[in-house]
């Protein structure tokens, strides 16, 4: 009961700070989506770092290391260092000014201006909206894998440790059911009390949280398997940890290591991550997050990936990959508080990302749907009660659906989500530098995002692994197909008029 216990404290303290935020939050729609463009450059670091490094780096990054060795490193912590700082500074920053320029705080704002379509944002809504749901789930089912690792059932070489809550299940683990509950309440809850704002805070708080907690688990686990060397060598005779196989079953080839690097692409689209970007004070407040951003996931993922890789000679392959984190901290870490930091640091890195895409997308259905070319005036009172409602709603759906697909791989259902916005991206980056971008283009781009999109996903089983021609990830065909369609639907149509172009540059 102990790690239950500093687990609990953790999520009370992290409400008392929401409530704090509250005070500063000045009851305006305005400060409630983009915190009044006040976050300055720490804050900033922390909250778009925080967003990136969901239950996908600390919980997938391990367990797909468990499976595929110690390459995970290079597909997604490598690459996505420098591109997501090279996304940063030739989009973030120019997304910024234009959102405070012309008062934009939703991505859809700007496509609709930018190509001179009111159409296009309810056809981009719903799709943005599909491709943010397996992001959500995988940060409520890798928490419910976590918990459920810590509290359950563990067999060790010096026997058997029993679950926590025998009463509840039969390995004894605190069942999905319930932990998805409270972590839905809890982001809800400080949701609802400052939003960005409260959000900005929280990341700052719980990105401090997980990345000290992630270097802590990593320290005690290596010391407990004897030092780093040691550890490597209880794991080198593993099959998992070798090189690629003759078969390609075991490792991870060339092709997929190389365009693997399409998926960081991702968050040149993310909506929660335009948000975020539209809360910062000033142009300098990006340099911070473009200069420490790739240190960061540095921090976070060599530490992760580690552990994944040595887990292989710990336990049978039988074992569920995304419990593998939580297993390994239980089994070797025997001080039941350390055991409570550690999981409240796994904790942290899932939360800090749900707030800002329930944030996001109550934003968006506010101001793309509800209140785009209504006639009727809202206060702001209203309008903060349609997004917190949209909120809910959304919530309740995640919530659902993690119990209905909690055996999904946690690393490939958000691979999909990244895809999507991986692929999506020849729209923002058209929009920002090519003159010449239409709104035809833009939705023959992403109209043929979607129908791959929904193609490939079916083709893989609804969210596993899958590849194209041998090792070619779908990512970096989406995202071929649509920069063609942008150009060729562009090319085919009426440029913009000379009053957008002027406009935007």
């Amino acid at each position: 009961m102990t790690s239950i216990i500093v687990i609990a404290i953790y999520l009370g303290l992290l409400l008392a700070l929401a409530l704090f935020s509250k005070t500063l939050f000045r009851g305006t729609s305005k400060d409630y989506f983009v915190a009044s463009h006040s976050i300055g450059p720490f804050m900033l670091l922390m909250s778009v770092f925080g967003t990136t490094m969901t239950a996908f780096a600390l919980v997938g990054s391990t367990g797909k290391a468990f499976e595929r060795g110690i390459g995970t490193y290079g597909l997604m912590a490598s690459s996505s260092g420098l591109i997501h700082a090279a996304c940063f500074f030739m989009i973030g920053i120019k997304l910024w000014a234009i959102g405070k320029r012309y008062g934009y705080v939703t991505q859809i704002q700007y496509f609709r201006a930018r190509f001179e379509s009111h159409s296009f944002g309810y056809l981009l809504f719903p799709i943005l909206v599909l491709l943010v749901i397996p992001y959500l789930l995988i940060g409520v089912i890798g928490a419910s894998k976590t918990i459920a690792g810590v509290t359950g059932t563990k067999i060790t070489p010096n026997g058997t440790i029993p679950g926590v809550f025998p009463e509840w299940t039969a390995n004894g683990a605190i069942p999905p059911w319930f932990t998805g509950l409270v972590i839905c309440l809890v982001v809800l809850t400080y949701i609802f009390a400052g939003g960005s704002r409260a959000a900005a805070w929280a990341n700052t708080f719980q990105t401090l949280v997980f990345m000290v907690m992630g270097i802590l688990a990593f320290y005690l686990i290596s010391d407990r398997l004897g030092g780093v060397g040691a550890a490597i060598e209880q794991a080198k005779d593993s099959h998992k940890v070798r090189t690629l196989s003759n078969d390609d079953e075991v490792g991870i080839s060339q092709l997929t290591f190389l365009t693997y690097m399409f998926i960081p692409l991702s968050v040149g689209m993310f909506p929660h991550l335009f948000q975020h970007w539209l809360t910062a004070k000033s142009a300098k407040s990006f340099k911070l997050t473009v200069v420490a951003h790739p240190i960061c996931i540095m921090i976070v993922w060599v530490p992760c990936v580690l552990i994944g890789t040595w887990a292989t000679g710990l336990f049978p392959e039988s074992v569920h990959s995304g419990a593998i984190l939580a297993k390994t901290v239980g089994v070797l870490v025997k001080d039941p508080i350390i055991v409570g930091l550690v999981t409240a640091g796994i904790l942290a890195a899932i939360m800090s990302s749900l707030d800002s895409q329930f944030l996001c997308l109550g934003t968006m259905f506010t101001n793309d749907v509800v209140l785009h070319n209504s006639k009727k005036e809202y206060s702001d009172k209203q309008i903060l009660f349609m997004a917190r409602g949209f909120i809910i709603a959304i919530v309740l759906l995640t919530y659902v659906l993690s119990l209905v697909l909690y055996k999904q791989n946690i690393f490939d259902l958000a691979i999909w989500s990244f895809s999507g916005f991986a692929a999506l991206t020849p729209l923002v980056i058209a929009a920002l530098y090519w003159k010449r971008a239409t709104k035809t283009g833009a939705f023959a781009c992403v109209i043929a995002v979607f129908i791959s999109w929904v193609v490939f996903f079916t083709l893989s089983g609804f969210g596993g692994e899958y590849f194209v021609f041998g090792g070619i990830v779908p990512a970096a065909i989406m995202w071929s197909i649509g920069a063609a369609a942008m150009i060729i639907g562009s090319l085919a149509s009426q440029p913009p008029s000379d009053e957008t172009v002027a406009k935007f540059f």
